[in-house]
């Protein structure tokens, strides 16, 4: 395992995530989730391969995730070997003050702890002032609630809109970025990602595989994930017309390598700066496959060859305004 600082703090963080959106009782969030014993399994190998970075959030399996994460954690492990990174956000109150400090609390009690190193804002609140937010994340950071700040899919000009108030404030800034970017899905390659950059924020995007269609050389698999995911199929079915070639690009640099098409696809986000890339698998071995990608160099030809056929994408990721109360899955496809 590779390791590296998360942005501008003293955290040690591996160059590999483990999303724990996969943790928690099917049927409360989606249908292809890890029970409590299934996900120990997951967490302990993760752990085995020095994966100690894991990233959940409040309503994650109606909490469940937060619940099942925390107890194999205390079985398996000490507090202090591992970063734990959860979220608020799609909860009653968004980001208000009183919002926060309550979701803080139910967050730290599922996971068991008394600490998150990193505490991220889901997305961008339309209904609450920035400085509201910012001080009530300061104040958590304060309270020794959290080590860092984050903040998840957002338009750049409101990440850059909170940074300022944090900064003219005094309140404690965003150390992380957890957005939407993959082979696939790059629109914030225009404004978000190099902001993050000039800030030195720690980029750790979500979906770096495009739910396993840059890990597979078919768009679908026969699993029960590819098939009930509205999510995913929302988020890329659109534009498979388009992004087959990217994928079938994938395909043919593994053989070239002697890699897998997951293996290339991260070896991608390295090269284009990313720190660390959140996976989220349901079985052991996509984590060792994972590892194995710190193998691959890819050359400025090979990144220019993958890169090539992209074309433009409706943005997927960054809201513009406040979904109805009680919903959690975005970009579903309900057709």
């Amino acid at each position: 395992m590779e390791y590296t600082q998360l942005g501008n703090t003293d955290i040690k963080i591996p160059k590999l995530c483990v999303g724990a959106m996969s943790f928690g009782q099917a049927g409360t969030m989606h249908d292809w989730t890890l029970d409590l014993q299934q996900s120990k399994q997951v967490i302990d190998h993760a752990l085995s391969l020095g994966m100690n970075f894991f990233d959940t959030a409040n309503t994650y399996s109606a909490g469940t995730s937060e619940e099942y994460l925390g107890a194999a954690l205390r079985k398996l492990t000490q507090r202090d070997k591992v970063v734990l990174s959860s979220k608020v956000y799609f909860n009653p109150g968004r980001l208000s003050k009183d919002a926060i400090n309550r979701e803080i609390d139910g967050t730290l009690k599922r996971l068991g702890t008394d600490y998150l190193d990193l505490y991220i804002i889901h997305r961008f609140d339309y209904d609450t002032p920035i400085e509201e937010t910012m001080a009530a994340l300061d104040g958590l950071v304060k309270a020794g609630k959290v080590r860092a700040l984050g903040a998840s899919a957002m338009y750049g000009y409101q990440f850059y809109n909170m940074q300022l108030a944090a900064r003219d404030n005094g309140w404690t800034p965003f150390a992380a970025m957890e957005n939407h970017y993959n082979l696939l899905y790059r629109e914030d390659e225009r404004e978000l990602i190099p902001l993050c950059k000039q800030m030195n924020v720690a980029l750790m995007p979500y979906s770096a595989l495009a739910a396993g269609r840059l890990a597979r050389p078919t768009w679908t698999a026969d699993t029960l994930r590819s098939r009930t995911d509205l999510v995913a199929q929302g988020k890329y079915d659109h534009t498979k017309q388009y992004d087959l070639e990217i994928t079938k690009r994938v395909h043919a640099l593994a053989d070239k390598h002697d890699a897998t098409m997951a293996q290339i696809s991260l070896a991608w986000q390295w090269a284009k700066g990313i720190t660390s890339p959140i996976i989220g698998a349901t079985k052991t071995k996509y984590l060792d496959e994972a590892a194995g990608a710190f193998a691959v160099q890819l050359s400025a030809d090979e990144i220019a060859y993958l890169e090539e056929p992209y074309v433009p994408h409706k943005v997927v990721g960054a809201i513009d305004h406040n979904p109805e109360q009680g919903v959690v899955l975005l970009d579903a496809d309900k057709k």
